[in-house]
């Protein structure tokens, strides 16, 4: 997984990234959106584009928002 969205995109949903995003690689969820891994081609369009500062690169995902990791494999598992 290379970009993560974790906690600050619940509610917010600003879509910001997904209008940058070169691949179209954002999926929009039931509360937040997500990066499809598989898609992705680690461009950092949408980190940079995020209002809420809510993307980080996998290995930079703060310890207390690590469990987004985990909600966004989940995600495309049941996709």
């Amino acid at each position: 997984m290379a970009f993560v969205i974790t906690s600050p995109c619940i509610g917010e949903k600003a879509a910001d990234c997904v209008e940058v995003c070169p691949v179209d690689c954002i999926v929009e969820g039931e509360d937040q959106y997500f990066i499809d891994p598989d898609v992705c081609i680690s461009c950092g369009a949408c980190e940079l584009a995020c209002p809420v500062s809510a993307i980080y690169e996998e290995d930079d995902v703060p310890e207390e928002e690590r469990h987004f990791i985990d909600k966004a494999i989940e995600f495309f598992k049941n996709r």
